[in-house]
């Protein structure tokens, strides 16, 4: 079973509506798309610098 937390973030308008802009462009909900962003962002990370080993302490 999939674990899941919540994200709450604060952005101005202008960004908010481009976000908005972009994600239904996409074909996405504005969720979807941060998901999409941040798992982006996750899996180029980890190609540059190798697995996350969360176990790991930071």
């Amino acid at each position: 079973m999939e674990k899941r937390t919540h994200l709450s973030i604060r952005m101005d308008r202008e960004l908010h509506d481009k976000l908005q802009y972009i994600a239904a462009y996409d074909g996405r909900s504005m969720s979807r798309q941060i998901l999409h962003l941040i798992t982006t962002c996750v899996r180029e990370f980890e190609k540059e610098h190798g697995p996350i080993d969360l176990e790991e302490p930071s």
